[in-house]
Parts: C-alpha cells; structure tokens; sequence
C-alpha cells in the first residue's frame, strides 16, 4: 500500500509555518504525490525511521578532527578518540567514517604505506600503537560500524617529494607521481599505480574488522585554474583505443572502482564499499541525463562516472556530497536529492546524502544557512524519497560546536531514538534466532535486564532493546518498527549471559522489554519473550 505525504503532513514534518510552505512550494507537484515508501507499516509521523544510516567524518588529514595535533603521547591520542566516539553515540549515531590512509600514509603499520606524519608530526615514524586496531575495537564496542576512508591517488598535501618518508612508494616509483598545484598526486593512468592502491586497501581488508571501505570526492584532481593536469606522457603510452582523454582518464577511474569492488567481495563478501562523491555528476544542460542544476561537473572535472558505479552495482552505497541549502539556485538540494534518487532505483546500492554541518550557521553561498532549520528541513525532507537511507555529516567537529543548536536537536529530538543501519540483502547474512530474556528487575539506578544467547548458530554481533509502556505483543511485527520503543543497542560480548541497564526507566512506571539479536550486516531476528516490571 502506498502512503502519501499530504500538504498538511509534509508542513508539520519540515517545521510548519512559512518555512514548510516555501519548502512546500519548491517541491514540484509530481514530486509532492510521490510520498513516502511503501511499506507493511505505517511510519511513525514526526519520527526519522527505524532504519537509517547516521554517520559522521572523522578527519586525520592535517589533524582536521583527530588527532588534535601531531605528536600527542599515545595515551592522549586515544583518550581523544575515546571522546569522539562516545559523542557520536551521544549523538544517535551508528556509524562513523574514519580516515585511515590521508594521502599516501597509514594510521597503521602497513607495507605499502609509512606511517602517517599526522599521528607523530614525523612521516614514518612509529606511533607506538596501531590507531586502526584502537579505532575498531572502541567503536564496535560502542556499536558504530566503522567505514576505513581512503583517498586512493593523493601522495601528499605539499609539492617537495624529498620531505616523504624513505619507504614512501611515491620516493621509490617518483616516475608514478605528478606535481599538480601545491600537492603531490600518483597518476590514475599508470596501472601500476591502480595495482598499488588496490594492494594497499585489500591489506587492511584481509587484516582488520573494518565494515566498510570508503571515498571520498577525490580522484583525479579539481583543476587549479586553467592548469592542465601533466599526464602527456601517461596518455601515449597508454591511451591505446581512445581518441579523447577525458574518456581515458575515466576509464581508469572506472577500472580502480570496479576491479577493487571484485576483490573486496572475494576477499570479504560482507565487507561494504562506499564512495561520497562530489554532489553534481552532469548538469542537465550539458546532458540530459543530468541533474536540474549548474555547478561544477564530476564528471568532466574529476572524471568521476559516479552514475556509471552505481548502474552498474560497483558500489554498495553512494554518498553525494549535496552540501547546498533548499534554493540555491546553481545546486538545489530539493534538485539534486530526487536526481540521485532515481540513479539508485532499482539498484544494488543504498543512498546515503553528504551533509554540510560546516555550514550550519554561516552565510556561505546562501542566507538559508543562518536558519536553524535549515539542517533539520534536509532530513524531513528526505523522507520523501525511499532511495534515500540515511546521513553522513561533514565533520565530527562541526557537529560538536553545536551550531545554532543541531547537535542539541539530535540528541534530543531528530536522533532521540536509536536506529539501525538499513540492510544490504545483497551482501548475504542472516538473522539470528531469538535470544531469552532471562530476567527484569529493578534495581536503585533503573531497570537491570539479562538475557541469554542461543548458541547452535548463534550468529549476533548485538543485541537490540526494546522497551514498551503496554505489555506489547511479540508476534505484531509493526510495534517493533515503532522508533520510539526501540531503546538502546548493545554490541554482544563473549559468553552466554547479555545484560543491559536501562537507566531511563522511571520510577513506579510500567514497562514491558524484549529483546533482538542482529548479525554484521543488520538483519534482526524474532523477539525474545517479554518480561514486564
């Protein structure tokens, strides 16, 4: 059964008042009838979905986010990601995208790469620690999939090749690297240089834990002015077969996605790969395929066929940085949230929208930026669209500066129930079977649950709560994907006996708890029984 938005519903979602009427008015009318996805059960009005993506950028490049400085003692370095992690649950977060490979360095020891400068101020130099193997074990200690954020082709944000570490592969092949600007790039055209970079991330997927592997908008570079990017010589030797070098260099963009999409599946079919590209593919003016928009092109100007990926199911989810306000003429983000919709109908890749928390609260292209609703519109307004399955916030440290008090209103209201991630049936898996809620008692700090595994095939990596304030059925499958009564997760831990404390109980109030099991890859099992207090 299809739902539909109405006039009245989508008001109340976006605000209400002039701000859902303006935002109401810019949706065209065959897009307003659209509505919401359908489903077996009713959405929740005036709550995001039980099943959303909510994902925040940990950027290490220049110690953007973490670490704060280079240099820091080990022990400082990861009280601070310590701290950035328990603000992403804090948050309602369930993801986070960490930068594990800035430019041609490592946040662990790697034979392809010297270690990051970043984390010692020296490039090369051992930290003392593996901030990879630190980074995955707190996170999924808290819950948060981990996505390992590569950028495949930067060697370095400076042009002095001589400042690398020895054992860098760019000193040791300098004829695979180009100045371009003020930074040092490999040239995506040399294929030694894409067997390179598979190499360097198929380690860490062989080596480590880590959910998914991540890009970012980077490929070949955005253009410094009218400077052309050096690869004459690359081109004669290996353009065979295409007369325009623009379709060369895509096609040796296409081949790093594709053949690294294969050989993470072999190595490790429920391992993810994600890509946030730049937000605009094509403008329609120049392809009629292409969004109703006028900005910069990916496709012509980095030689990213980002449309191409996800046709072809290269790609388990896209991220397209849409890091414009509602009517920003050149790149409207109610343009370009339908146009990347329609490029994942009907493929094996979820959508995920790229947000600008760095914008929040600035005037940077547009006023609509100084409206603290403004973030907040994007998510409502994405529940139109069942393409769209969540939100990566650029970055962790804008969203912790509270502008115009986002963060506030996702703790407290946007992201003020638990989600789970969306599931990606195409990478296999399986729900577990119920577990066996044990015992619910109260005690002085809330209400202290325990439940038991069911070993034969027990599959969970955690564990969902949840807490009704009637006694609840087990069998009505729509009460479960109520948002509000899903109340916490918690990451499984070694052995028979789970427990939970829900310090949010109120005293003399009646409650009834069940309890899930869910694999690696999100699919949940039956509830447990439930027991009441």
């Amino acid at each position: 059964m299809e739902r539909h938005l109405t006039r009245r519903t989508f008001l109340k979602c976006v605000g209400g008042g002039l701000v859902g009427a303006a935002l109401y008015a810019a949706v065209p009318p065959s897009v307003r009838a659209r509505g919401l996805a359908a489903a077996s059960c009713p959405p929740v009005p005036g709550v995001l979905p039980k099943r959303q993506l909510r994902a925040t950028w940990i950027a290490t490049v220049s110690n953007i986010n973490w670490p704060s400085r280079p240099g820091l003692p080990v022990e400082q370095q990861k009280q601070e990601l310590i701290y950035l992690l328990d603000q992403c649950v804090e948050m309602g977060l369930n993801a986070v995208i960490l930068q594990v490979r800035p430019a041609t360095d490592a946040f662990y020891p790697s034979d392809y790469a010297p270690w990051s400068q970043y984390l010692t101020g020296v490039q090369g130099r051992d930290p003392g620690y593996d901030p990879l193997a630190f980074a995955l074990e707190e996170a999924h200690g808290r819950n948060l999939e981990l996505h390992a954020w590569f950028n495949p082709y930067r060697v370095s944000t400076q042009s002095d090749i001589t400042k690398l570490a020895p054992n860098n592969p760019a000193r040791e092949h300098p004829e695979w690297v180009v100045r371009y600007g003020s930074q040092l790039w490999f040239d995506p055209g040399i294929p030694a240089v894409r067997q390179l970079i598979e190499d360097s991330i198929l380690e860490v997927v062989n080596k480590y834990d880590v959910d998914a592997v991540h890009f970012d908008d980077y490929f070949y570079p955005y253009p410094v002015g009218t400077l052309p990017f050096p690869d004459d010589a690359t081109y004669e030797q290996y353009g065979d077969g295409f007369t325009d070098r623009g379709d060369w260099r895509r096609h040796n963009v296409d081949l790093l996605v594709e053949e690294l999409s294969a050989r993470i599946k072999q190595a490790k079919p429920w391992v993810k790969f994600g890509i946030s590209p730049f937000g605009i593919w094509r403008n329609r003016s120049t392809d009629p395929l292409g969004s109703d928009t006028s900005g910069f092109q990916s496709y012509d100007g980095i030689y990213a066929d980002t449309r191409l990926w996800v046709k072809s199911n290269w790609l388990d989810y896209i991220a397209p940085q849409i890091y414009w306000s509602f009517h920003f003429v050149p790149a409207a983000y109610e343009a370009l949230v339908p146009w990347w919709s329609d490029v994942v109908d009907g493929t094996s890749c979820h959508l995920y929208i790229g947000q600008a928390a760095y914008k929040i609260g600035t005037s940077t292209q547009s006023p609509e930026w100084s409206d603290p609703n403004e973030m907040p519109n994007h998510l409502w307004f994405n529940l139109q669209y069942p393409e769209v399955k969540g939100d990566i916030y650029f970055s962790i440290s804008s969203l912790l500066s509270n502008p115009l008090g986002f963060k506030d209103r996702l703790e407290q209201d946007l992201y003020s129930h638990p989600a789970l991630v969306p599931v990606m049936p195409w990478l296999g898996g399986s729900a577990p079977h119920h577990p066996a809620l044990t015992s619910a008692r109260r005690i002085s700090e809330g209400v202290a649950l325990e439940w038991e595994a069911i070993p034969a095939g027990n599959n969970a990596a955690y564990y969902v709560v949840y807490r009704f304030e009637e006694m609840g059925n087990r069998n009505d499958a729509c009460a479960f994907e109520d948002p509000r009564r899903l109340l916490a997760t918690a990451r499984r831990i070694e052995g028979m006996h789970q427990s939970y404390l829900d310090a949010t109980a109120q005293p003399g109030a009646r409650y009834t708890y069940y309890v899930t099991a869910v694999d690696r890859l999100h699919h949940e099992g039956e509830p447990s029984n439930g027991l009441s207090v």
